[in-house]
């Protein structure tokens, strides 16, 4: 009874309207060192990833270790191991902290992560290498490495994507020698390669072109298809000296199907019309010494020859449609696909019998996916690896800790510029017609836009602190009575100074206005009468109404107290956005994410290990940031700083969501500067940092409440500048709870441990 590791059931793989893997059907036995050969884009790693279930199949079935890849996929990534085709480990890191890492990575207690380390060390020869940085070795040592990391955890099977590319002849055979060693062991191995020489050193091989696998046996049972060498036909290697020199001239001979050059040989495949001594003689008569001897094929010969067939087949089919089959045809009329073979004097222990592929495609099972292992998996892994991260990336450093400090410094003394338009709160403790007069008389201006009537002076100064208001008028109660008996009568304006654009306005306006007020009431009584139409406490002619403004929080208008704090909110989102989704696009890029799919990491674990590191070093810009703030704009914090810490704290987590939620969306890191920059254009623009969202049009206005940084500036500004507490700031701290949720939400549910 044969022991299959792998089975593969007319597994198929759609992209749109591009067809990947198509019923592709094969099994796999234990130890057996399986080669699945092929083109690129014939689907050899698709087929790879669906195995490794980071990739879901469009229809068939495949099972690895008897665990299903649709519905098991967490389970098989704990006993497998997997070196992708580009090199995918940390480059940053050190070869150590690479096997570390993914020690950590697969659950393995440090006592036991010591002792796979020296086992995988000695068994690749890294012991030389071991404090080196990954991205300073050479291909084949890179090659080493990534095999001991897949190795790290004992996997029961190996899926090694083109292994040996890019590396030289000797570490290629070194490597080699490796695969061999593991597969004594007990260890399975699937192989993609180009390479017609690893192809030979495989116990079984499979090919697959234009997504369909043509062929699958053993390399010496497939040298013995009709399809190869056809009936009729023999195949010679004539040697002698410059053999190109009569590779076109034996070509033009009609008895000739195939002339290639091999080395310092032809190979030929030759119609048994034509006896090898006419070669000979023709070759002879150029005065060349030569000898020819019959030959059997190689598997390059077996791949050529089965390619050649499936493409006219394809052709055919093009030109001449057949009516659509109930179950697929196969591409090589002599060899279903794939190709049971019997097995011949020569082949491995390791025997393969692929099971013949059902006429239609399986139905799924009505299984529900299987949970195993706690989310948080990995956790700790991925935090130290992306602190080890941290400290070697001098440049991101230099970004989180300087360039942050020179935007606050520049920008706060480079911005300064004035607006209009406040939101006024009145206290009215008159009620009388005089006093609705006064209020009018505000809003006629178009200066201030009436907000709110409050009725006690805890509503009036709650309102201002909160920022609801930006200006309060406060009418005592006997306004209209002084007014009567022509005594001067005082108004009270309280401005938030906060703004200092604003409250420049509010300050002008109001004084102008109380002018004109009084004019208007001076002129009829002076033309009536000759005597002075209001008097001052003191009995000194005065003007009847005087406005007495007074600026709050900000006294001396200094811009920097209103632009600093929001620069504060800007500068926190762009180093947690850029840092967060760069660190995920980049990881993407250098398929090292993809290397961490299929591992056992939970998403949760994944998520959190990315995004705590950035959130620390966050919280750390703030306070670098603030301390700026504080000594050298001497903009004092009038607020709770523990309020203010833990708000910005729930800020940054938005923050870092944006930047998880850019890392789904982009592949790249320029597509991730494009949708970060998307992003931050309106946070500047449109949050009242710097204009007033008051003044904007009613739908951008709408807008700015679904800008996260629109609610934080708030906040910042009102716990800074006007003292507020948690009460005041409640509206601001709710609006960015659901952005942040919201964010939150649409990251999670976008981020996958699959592949597009």
């Amino acid at each position: 009874m044969t022991d299959t590791v792998v089975n593969v059931q007319q597994l198929t793989r759609h992209f749109g309207n591009l067809v990947a893997v198509s019923d592709v059907s094969f099994q796999i036995e234990r130890a057996a060192i399986f080669g699945l050969l092929g083109p690129n884009g014939s689907g050899k790693s698709t087929i790879i990833r669906m195995l490794l279930g980071i990739l879901q199949p469009t229809g068939g079935s495949a099972s690895v270790l008897g665990y299903d890849v649709r519905y098991d996929s967490e389970l098989i990534k704990r006993h497998t191991g997997y070196m992708s085709q580009q090199f995918s480990l940390y480059t940053d890191l050190t070869v150590l902290e690479n096997l570390q890492f993914y020690g950590r990575i697969y659950g393995l207690s440090r006592a036991r992560i010591a002792e796979r380390c020296d086992f995988v060390i000695q068994l690749a020869g890294l012991h030389s290498r071991v404090d080196q940085l990954a991205g300073t070795l050479s291909g084949g040592w890179k090659q080493r490495l990534a095999l001991a990391c897949a190795l790290i955890h004992e996997p029961e099977i190996l899926f090694l994507d083109e292994p040996t590319a890019g590396i030289d002849p000797v570490a290629r055979r070194q490597l080699w020698d490796l695969l061999f060693q593991l597969a004594a062991q007990g260890v399975t191995l699937l192989v993609t390669t180009h390479y017609m020489d690893e192809a030979e050193r495989c116990t079984d091989v499979g090919y697959i072109h234009l997504s369909k696998l043509l062929v699958c046996g053993k390399p010496g049972q497939l040298k013995q298809l009709p399809s190869v060498t056809p009936a009729g036909v023999r195949r010679y290697e004539l040697r002698v000296a410059n053999p190109a020199t009569y590779l076109t001239e034996l070509r033009s001979l009609e008895a000739v199907r195939d002339a290639t050059l091999f080395g310092e040989t032809i190979h030929l495949m030759v119609a048994d019309t034509c006896p090898p001594a006419d070669l000979l003689a023709r070759v002879r008569a150029h005065g060349a010494a030569a000898e020819i001897h019959s030959i059997s094929p190689s598997l390059e010969d077996v791949f050529v020859a089965l390619t050649a067939t499936a493409e006219r087949s394809a052709a055919a089919a093009t030109t001449h449609p057949a009516p659509t089959p109930s179950a697929p045809a196969p591409l090589v009329a002599e060899t279903p696909s794939p190709t049971p073979l019997e097995p011949d004097d020569h082949s491995s222990p390791h025997t393969h019998s692929p099971a013949t592929p059902p006429a239609a495609a399986a139905t799924l099972p009505a299984r529900q996916p299987q949970r195993i292992g706690r989310t948080t998996d990995g956790l700790a892994a991925i935090l130290i690896k992306e602190f080890l991260h941290i400290r070697r990336q001098r440049l991101t450093l230099f970004f989180i800790l300087v360039v942050p400090v020179m935007q606050t410094i520049i920008f706060g003394y480079a911005i300064d510029t004035q607006v209009e338009h406040i939101p006024l709160v009145v206290f009215d403790q008159d009620g009388r017609a005089e006093g609705r007069r006064l209020v009018d008389a505000f809003v006629t201006t178009r200066r201030f836009k009436f907000q709110n009537r409050v009725y006690d002076r805890e509503s009036f100064h709650r309102a201002l602190t909160s920022g609801r208001a930006r200006v309060g008028l406060c009418i005592p109660p006997d306004y209209s009575d002084h007014l009567l008996r022509g005594e001067q009568v005082a108004v009270q304006v309280l401005i938030d100074g906060s703004d200092s654009q604003v409250a420049t306005t509010a300050l002008n306006t109001a004084k102008l206005l109380g002018i004109q007020l009084s004019i208007q009431l001076a002129k009829p009584r002076g033309e009536a009468a000759q005597f002075a139409p209001s008097r001052d406490p003191s009995g000194a002619p005065g003007i009847p109404i005087d406005v007495r403004t007074r600026l709050l929080y900000n006294p001396d208008l200094e811009s920097a107290h209103f632009f600093v704090p929001g620069l504060i909110g800007i500068i926190l989102q762009l180093v947690t956005l850029f840092l967060t989704s760069f660190a995920i696009v980049r990881e993407r890029e250098l398929g090292t994410l993809e290397q961490l799919f299929v591992t056992p990491v939970g998403r949760t674990g994944l998520m959190l290990g990315k995004l705590i590191p950035y959130a620390i070093v966050g919280f750390l810009e703030l306070l670098l940031v603030i301390t700026v703030m504080v000594l050298v704009f001497d903009v004092p914090i009038h607020g709770s700083i523990p309020l203010l810490l833990s708000l910005s704290m729930l800020f940054m987590l938005c923050s870092l969501g944006l930047g998880l939620l850019v890392s789904t969306l982009a592949q790249t890191q320029v597509e991730g500067l494009q949708f970060a920059f998307i992003i931050m254009l309106p946070s500047v623009l449109l949050s009242g940092f710097v204009f007033p969202r008051a003044q904007m049009p009613l739908p951008i206005y709408l807008i700015t409440y679904g800008i996260p940084a629109t609610y934080f500036i708030e906040i910042l500004r009102g716990i800074v500048l006007r003292g507020a507490d948690f009460v005041d700031l409640l509206p601001w701290v709710t609006g960015l709870g659901v952005c942040g949720m919201t964010v939150l939400v649409l990251s999670v549910s976008r981020f996958r441990k699959q592949v597009s």
